[in-house]
């Protein structure tokens, strides 16, 4: 039996790499950024970065990197422990009160990751009286997390406010207790920025709550970059915040969930992501705070990033790429095909611009793509070059 496990394993593996749906692991020679260097097979490479997360270009900004050092200097590697054994720092205490106050909440708790941020929140705070309604494009971590809990499960098309009204008025007729929304702020394989407005008045109209996954907007969306929720309108509104620190925010890693405090004090006692996993290392606490106060010092980031995206977005569609349209920084470029967008994205490596082809199972069969990120640290001369080379790329390939 145990062989047959294996082959199983191997026969899969086959299978993944015939449809070329094969997931390389590319490695970095140098700090995350703008610009790195990469193994290529042809030996290191310096290339323009189109494929990070990094969003206010602050995942090698020298400030954060000196916090970093400081906060070890002083508070120590690690923690060793879980927060409520013995593993919870002043400083811990300080960035969930100014995550909370920065996002105009009553307090917040971290996490690992916003992976577990969002496999927290559903199972100690909805049960089997209750319902959770969930846009069909949500994250794989709201996904699984739903999975946890006992409460009743509904899907509504992406954001679609008729279908999601209809799954309201369904969840109302088939029981009871609360009813929750749950919704990415930005979807992050494609853009697209969900309607937020709609989506509380829905909320107050049958009485539910709202919840929000803003990792792909916290630090940059909205006019002083407190994300969707702020570039929805509906600040105050949303009852569930979750987020990240490991894309806009440093770049590091770490989530959290802001809330109401009761809804903070429960998740305190009985979120387990919380409960049996290591606080979060003091030397990322640190540099996260420093990323709040540059934030709440102007924010000079943000501008130049929507520039680069505003650049991007014309220039590729001049060329005659087919792009999802939108305004976000995330900007897809549509192939269709698995092996054609893993080709595109080497044959671009070669040109020195760094960029991953996404295809099934982390978008649906038939559409793949590369999914393009903008940065504030790129200039408007590293837009041009990767507009220059998707041309020259897409022309070869017979793209345009």
């Amino acid at each position: 039996m145990r062989d047959a496990f294996y082959a199983g394993v191997q026969r899969t593996l086959a299978e993944i790499e015939d449809q070329g749906l094969t997931k390389h692991e590319r490695q970095l020679l140098s700090a995350q950024g703008v610009e790195v260097a990469v193994d290529t097979p042809a030996g290191r490479a310096q290339v323009i970065n189109f494929c990070a997360n990094n969003y206010l270009g602050l995942a090698d900004h020298p400030d954060l990197v000196a916090a970093a050092h400081e906060y070890s200097q002083s508070h120590g590697f690690g923690m060793a422990s879980v927060r409520f054994i013995c593993g919870t720092q002043d400083i811990h205490r300080q960035l969930e009160r100014r995550i909370a106050g920065f996002f105009g909440y009553e307090d917040s708790i971290t996490f690992a990751a916003c992976f577990d941020a969002n496999g927290a929140v559903f199972e100690p705070l909805f049960g089997a009286d209750d319902a959770i309604i969930s846009d069909s494009l949500n994250h794989a971590s709201i996904i699984d997390g739903v999975r946890l809990s006992k409460a009743r499960r509904y899907r509504f098309a992406n954001n679609d406010m008729a279908d999601l009204e209809a799954q309201l008025q369904l969840a109302g007729q088939e029981g009871g207790g609360a009813k929750v929304i749950v919704t990415d702020g930005v979807f992050s394989m494609d853009g697209f920025i969900a309607n937020l407005s709609a989506i509380c008045d829905l909320a107050d109209q049958y009485g539910a709550l709202v919840m929000v996954d803003d990792c792909h907007a916290a630090g940059f969306m909205g006019a002083t970059g407190r994300g969707s929720i702020e570039h929805c309108g509906v600040m105050g509104r949303v009852d569930l915040l979750t987020g990240t620190l490991g894309k806009a925010l440093g770049g590091g890693m770490g989530g959290y969930i802001c809330a109401r405090q009761p809804v903070i004090d429960l998740l305190r006692q009985r979120a387990r992501p919380y409960l049996f996993s290591n606080a979060l290392a003091p030397g990322l606490v640190g540099a996260s705070l420093k990323v709040f106060d540059m934030l709440e010092a102007g924010n000079p980031f943000r501008a130049q990033l929507f520039a680069n995206a505003a650049r991007f977005r014309a220039g590729m569609g001049a060329a005659g790429l087919t792009l999802q349209p939108g305004e976000h920084p995330i900007i897809p470029v549509m192939l269709g095909d698995a092996r054609l967008a893993s080709d595109m994205a080497n044959m671009l490596l070669d040109e020195g611009i760094y960029v991953t082809g996404f295809s099934f199972p982390v978008v649906p069969r038939g559409a793949a793509r590369i999914r393009t990120q903008m940065s504030a640290a790129h200039t408007f001369e590293h837009i041009d070059r990767a507009i220059a080379a998707f041309t020259k790329v897409g022309r070869e390939l017979g793209v345009i």
